[in-house]
């Protein structure tokens, strides 16, 4: 068997997730809530007796925050990734919605339409944010055939592994939800990702979905 098993984790909540703000390359820290959920996240873990090979994780602060308490419980080295980050928003990161529709109303249908091959004004399309996370996604299960890998990334990298996994298409509304600090679960065997588990926030409370 080559089957690489993930259970993928989006970072604890920040204060910009409060705010409903792009974060994207921002490097927004954890927020008293945020910090909680890690902690919940390493308790509700060390209940289940699974173990990890690996420890993969997003190089922005909220992500190495939240993976800290893992990395302790599992006695795994992290290994930092600046292609596990989230999509680069361009020039909207630290606005809302709400926000980007007024300054930049001749730019917004194609936010809301998720044109796919729109690059957000100096940011990533969702074209090449797609190419980024599965690429990487892909060497790490081919570096680590038949093993259990943990991650810790964002909100954006879980919806394209599960519009991947799905065969869902980028320019479609999303239908599912990816909350703080939830765990996910997807497979990779020789180029074909399934979903096996998906939000699992049993061992939270009233955890924020993303944007």
């Amino acid at each position: 068997m080559t089957t690489t098993r993930f259970c993928i984790i989006r970072h604890g909540e920040t204060d910009w997730n409060r705010e409903r703000r792009l974060q994207g390359h921002t490097d927004i820290p954890l927020n008293s809530q945020g910090h909680k959920q890690a902690r919940q996240l390493q308790q509700a873990l060390a209940q289940t007796g699974l173990t990890f090979d690996a420890l993969h994780v997003s190089d922005l602060t909220r992500t190495q925050q939240t993976a800290a308490p893992l990395a302790e419980l599992y006695q795994l080295t992290p290994h930092y990734h600046a292609q596990l980050r989230e999509r680069h928003y361009g020039q909207y990161q630290g606005l809302t919605y709400a926000e980007i529709q007024r300054q930049w109303p001749q730019h917004y249908p194609r936010i809301e339409s998720r044109d796919p091959d729109y690059d957000m004004e100096g940011g990533e399309s969702l074209n090449h944010f797609r190419q980024r996370i599965i690429s990487c996604f892909s060497r790490q299960a081919q570096s680590h055939p038949a093993q259990t890998l943990l991650v810790v990334t964002h909100g954006g990298v879980l919806e394209i592994l599960h519009r991947t996994a799905s065969g869902t298409p980028l320019n479609t509304p999303r239908d599912f939800p990816i909350p703080n600090a939830a765990l996910n679960w997807v497979t990779y065997n020789e180029g074909v990702w399934m979903l096996e588990k998906w939000a699992d926030e049993s061992h939270l409370q009233a955890a924020l979905d993303e944007l």
